[in-house]
């Protein structure tokens, strides 16, 4: 649906499908992706399960699984670009936050844990890539991201242009 979006918009897209709980099905995608696109210059990871649930009533299994999406998956993912970034010196990872792990949410207890780590993650990670001039930041996001709201997703995609562009901060706390 958005790539046929940006193909609308004369910007080429491709699409490649994985489950972010599976370490095999992202290795199976970047596969994919460097057979047919070459190694990618930039890592945006921002997949999440969104679920209601207090930590008292929250079940250990569904906290692990919903923890793979949150946090492994994006694990997985910046393995498979960290090889090639680091023999180029030079790529881009970018990983969406949330206000949750700022401020987490009771009634969102998993997802406040989930993004915790990937906060956690993308940190150590821009500290431990920074010398092989690999750029690592995150945005995070602390509310509902809605068309023509204060979350407007435009607005929120400008922020990680910028990021990009400048790679001068580690962490914009959009709120």
């Amino acid at each position: 649906m958005l790539a046929s979006e940006l193909r609308d918009q004369s910007i080429e897209a491709y699409t490649v499908t994985a489950d972010a709980s599976k370490p095999e099905s992202i290795a199976d995608a970047f596969q994919t992706i460097r057979e047919q696109h070459g190694t990618p210059d930039v890592l945006l990871y921002n997949a999440a399960v969104i679920s209601k649930g207090t930590i008292s009533t929250l079940d250990e299994q569904k906290l692990i699984d919903e923890f793979k999406v949150n946090v492994v998956g994006a694990l997985s993912s910046v393995k498979e670009v960290i090889p090639a970034f680091r023999e180029r010196k030079e790529g881009t990872i970018l990983i969406t936050g949330g206000g949750l792990a700022i401020s987490p949410n009771p009634d969102y207890a998993s997802l406040s844990i989930g993004k915790a780590g990937v906060r956690s993650l993308a940190l150590s990670l821009a500290q431990e890539l920074q010398p092989d001039n690999i750029y690592v930041g995150t945005v995070t996001i602390g509310g509902y991201v809605a068309k023509g709201t204060a979350y407007d997703p435009d607005e929120i995609a400008g922020k990680y242009w910028e990021l990009y562009q400048h790679r001068n901060q580690v962490e914009f706390v959009y709120a």
